[in-house]
């Protein structure tokens, strides 16, 4: 099992397919929610993803600053059913929020959360800056994380 992070145009077809199956597959069928996954901000991105036999297992995207806010973002964060309670969406979080920080030098980070995982990403140092909000119709919160250094 190996880690990688890669731009869009680093990817290959079957990497980009996989990412993007695993995508619809937790964030549309699973939870039930019919939206447009593919939105046209993972061309900007950095796809960082934990891969086996091909098989992307966790996933998240890495978005610098001025495509989804003004600060750099984590989005589309899951790990595929059968995989989780391993840790993966922990050191997901982790690489990831190192990878902005040493990669873009960029701080603060937002992200929008499922409203559940509000304590997940506490966890990271990451504080709620709305409500909670229904994005197509799931509890969502904004959430910030001010030094992802510390």
């Amino acid at each position: 099992m190996s880690w990688k992070v890669k731009s869009f145009n680093e990817l290959s077809t079957h990497e980009l397919y996989e990412i993007l199956q695993v995508r619809t597959q937790v964030f549309v069928v699973e939870q039930e929610c019919p939206y447009l996954e593919v939105d046209g901000k993972d061309v900007h991105a950095h796809h960082l993803y934990k891969e086996e036999n091909g098989e992307v297992l966790a996933y998240a995207r890495l978005l610098p600053a001025g495509v989804s806010y003004n600060e750099p973002s984590i989005g589309r964060v899951l790990v595929k059913e059968g995989h989780r309670r391993k840790g993966f969406a922990s050191e997901l979080m982790k690489r990831g929020l190192a990878f902005i920080h040493n990669e873009w030098g960029e701080q603060p980070v937002k992200i929008q959360a499922q409203e559940y995982l509000r304590e997940f990403y506490g966890s990271f140092g990451f504080k709620a800056i709305t409500e909670t909000y229904l994005d197509d119709g799931i509890p969502h919160i904004d959430m910030i994380l001010q030094n992802p250094t510390s």
